[in-house]
């Protein structure tokens, strides 16, 4: 046996005794976290850049006025 087989006997499930539809069903809840999960942190993100562009905003006024 290759490593190369080796490798897919140990990595690879067998889902094969799996219903379609709870296969489908598990894929889609899985889906669904995944992007709750990545519009959280974009939201995050995006609050943050606007604090940092209204910081970024307000300082550079600030150094006009002074200079």
């Amino acid at each position: 046996m290759s490593a190369a087989e080796a490798s897919v006997h140990i990595l690879g499930i067998d889902l094969s005794g799996w219903p379609r539809w709870a296969l489908i069903a598990a894929a889609t809840l899985l889906v669904t976290g995944g992007l709750w999960v990545a519009m959280k942190v974009l939201k995050w993100a995006l609050g943050l850049l606007l604090v940092v562009v209204l910081l970024g905003g307000l300082a550079w006024a600030v150094w006009e006025l002074m200079g």
